[in-house]
């Protein structure tokens, strides 16, 4: 059977066991996510301690990890990755910058052979869960507004790039897999007030769940057509879950994304089924068409404040 048209069906008990069995860890043992969070430059405020204090999303994601019956370990120190990777199913990331660089914030880098361990436990078969600016974390070389052909691995295996954003505003997230785990809270569509970023380098096996609709948005790098904001895909054995929604605490605590994150962390802990037909093509055929920087956010911010004065 070709892989485009595998329907995983890891919902069965039975399936369940042994996928579990083959990744290596015990039937009845409760599922280990790792919640890394360590930002290199700009650190989003969900993502922000308060001393030793847990984040906003840390808490949340541990308290939502008790509902959904798994653990939810949090941690901003790269050494980790250079540990037992066994211990965990899956990694959930919300990050930014080049991990393997210092931070303003004290928090030790990861190294270049703990970033090495990462990918390779996800294509061994482990599950990653991507928020926010886990697409900006690590970049591939040549400029931000170019498609590139050369890939950052972690960039790879995550499925997409980032390459800037606009302002906050209200947009449209249209549904292009339905059935996909946590999805049907949001219908056909649904219209959300975030930070939207435009993405770049997407994979071609792709399953895009949800596409950024960019009519009626303003700034110049929503001119575009419609590309992927939320997506599934296979990096070796493993289950790779990304969406774009993160930068707002309302965002966090809005229900239908509360359930399209339980959603991913299902069917990224082999938890339920999906079908991860690459659609990128059918949803979304031109969303490789990145228009050219003609400012950066800072310059394009006065700019607008110049015209306002007018």
């Amino acid at each position: 059977m070709q892989r485009r048209q595998f329907l995983w069906t890891c919902g069965a008990v039975a399936a369940a066991t042994t996928l579990r069995t083959q990744r290596g860890f015990a039937a009845d043992k409760k599922a280990r996510v790792l919640y890394f969070t360590r930002s290199v430059g700009f650190e989003h405020s969900p993502v922000k301690r308060d001393g030793k204090e847990l984040s906003f999303s840390e808490k949340l994601l541990v308290e939502w990890g008790h509902e959904a019956s798994f653990d939810v370990e949090c941690s901003k120190d790269g050494r980790i990755f250079d540990q037992d990777l066994d211990q965990y199913d899956a990694f959930a990331f919300y990050t930014c910058g080049d991990l393997t660089k210092p931070d303003m914030y004290d928090n030790p880098p990861m190294s270049p052979a703990g970033k090495e361990k990462l990918l390779a436990a996800i294509a061994a078969g482990k599950g990653y869960v991507g928020f926010h600016s886990a697409a900006d974390t690590f970049h591939s070389p040549g400029p931000r507004d170019v498609v590139q052909t050369e890939l950052d691995p972690y960039v790879a295996m995550v499925g997409g790039e980032f390459v800037v954003h606009g302002r906050q505003q209200e947009a449209a997230m249209r549904v292009t897999s339905a059935k996909f785990p946590g999805v049907q809270e949001m219908g056909e569509a649904s219209r959300f007030m975030e930070e939207w970023y435009a993405l770049k380098n997407f994979a071609k096996d792709l399953h895009v769940i949800l596409v950024q609709e960019t009519e009626g948005m303003t700034d110049d790098c929503y001119q575009r057509p419609p590309f992927p904001a939320t997506w599934a895909r296979l990096h070796g054995k493993g289950r790779v879950f990304y969406t774009s929604f993160g930068h707002r605490e309302d965002i966090w605590t809005n229900p239908k994304v509360k359930s399209l994150i339980l959603g991913g962390f299902a069917w990224a802990l082999c938890r339920a089924d999906a079908d991860l037909t690459p659609n990128l093509q059918q949803v979304t055929p031109k969303a490789e068409e990145v228009p050219k920087r003609s400012s950066t956010p800072a310059k394009a911010k006065a700019k607008r404040a110049k015209a306002a004065a007018r």
